[in-house]
């Protein structure tokens, strides 16, 4: 099996497992989010680095993808901060 298709397995068993997460009954919310959350980052960074062969690129290349996302990641979550769009810290009594 190339390994490609092997990357593209893990890939199908972490999104049934994702999809799967859904359905279990009497799951916290915040574990629910926090688990999806840590699911579609584990899928972002595998598609990233073995799909865009990102992990076999020159260290100047990673750097110029992932500084523009990290920015973006933090003007998001201040963006969420700044409205009260946060599932997981909520603001109480505002």
């Amino acid at each position: 099996m190339p390994a490609s298709c092997a990357w593209a397995v893990a890939l199908a068993i972490l999104t049934a497992i994702e999809v799967a997460t859904l359905y279990i009954p009497g799951i916290p919310h915040t574990l629910l989010v926090s688990c999806l959350l840590f699911m579609s980052a584990l899928k972002f960074f595998l598609v990233v680095g073995f799909f865009m062969h990102l992990r076999y690129d020159n260290p100047i290349m990673r750097a110029l993808f992932v500084g523009p996302l990290v920015i973006a990641i933090a003007i998001i979550l201040a963006l969420m901060a700044l409205f009260s769009a946060f599932i997981l810290l909520p603001r109480h009594g505002l």
